[in-house]
């Protein structure tokens, strides 16, 4: 109360003085948030613990999201930190249960992470689910997708699943990282092939190597 009152009596005093002042004070601090908040959403951030650096950072090395023929290349902010303002800083709000779990050491060897990385991989794919798969669309693009040129698998599939309300987490967990042992990939593949006959789509759709009849009937 003390420190208000004496703000107070400061502009009533002198109010060319105190306007500017406090105008140029909002933007120091605007600008010491932003640069904050900046210095934290690189990869050389993200990195600068162990955890990261020898387990998750090793496998995405691995992938074409670091390594591929066009040179474009997704760090981890691009894929785990939201673009807009408003998502991006209740992410950062929400990171801050990370720095209190490295503080633990709750995955500060291997072991640790191993044990943990199903339950950690999991709460990032359910939190894509929650927002389609908003970071892979800073990049992926439904409507930019020029099917013709995708595998055939590859295109059938994008395309039902388009119709089907799927998201990209739904069928590409593991794109950057490897699967936790825990992770049933047979069952996600059963479930679709279940999708597939109930929607009666051919095989040979997705299957390359199976030939197309002369007629669907055939089939």
């Amino acid at each position: 109360m003390l420190l208000i009152k004496a703000i107070t009596q400061f502009v009533n005093r002198s109010p060319l003085i105190a306007i500017p002042l406090f105008i140029a004070a909002g933007i120091v601090l605007w600008g010491g948030l932003n640069w904050s908040i900046e210095l934290t959403n690189k990869e050389a951030f993200c990195i600068s613990c162990h955890e990261m650096k020898q387990n998750v950072y090793q496998e995405y090395r691995n992938t074409e999201h670091y390594l591929n023929r066009t040179g474009v290349r997704a760090t981890c902010p691009d894929c785990h930190v939201p673009r807009e303002w408003a998502h991006k800083m209740i992410r950062k709000i929400r990171a801050t249960n990370e720095l209190y779990h490295w503080i633990l050491g709750s995955i500060n060897t291997r072991e640790k992470f191993q044990a943990k990385r199903y339950q950690l991989a999991s709460n990032v794919w359910n939190s894509m689910r929650e927002t389609d798969s908003r970071e892979c669309r800073n990049c992926h693009d439904d409507e930019s997708m020029a099917f013709d040129k995708q595998s055939s698998m590859g295109s059938n599939i994008h395309q039902l699943n388009i119709d089907w309300g799927k998201t990209c987490i739904d069928c590409h967990q593991g794109v950057a990282h490897e699967l936790p042992n825990e992770f049933d990939k047979e069952a996600l593949i059963d479930e679709m092939h279940i999708r597939f006959e109930e929607e009666a789509v051919p095989c040979y759709e997705c299957h390359a190597n199976l030939q197309k009849p002369a007629t669907d009937e055939e089939w």
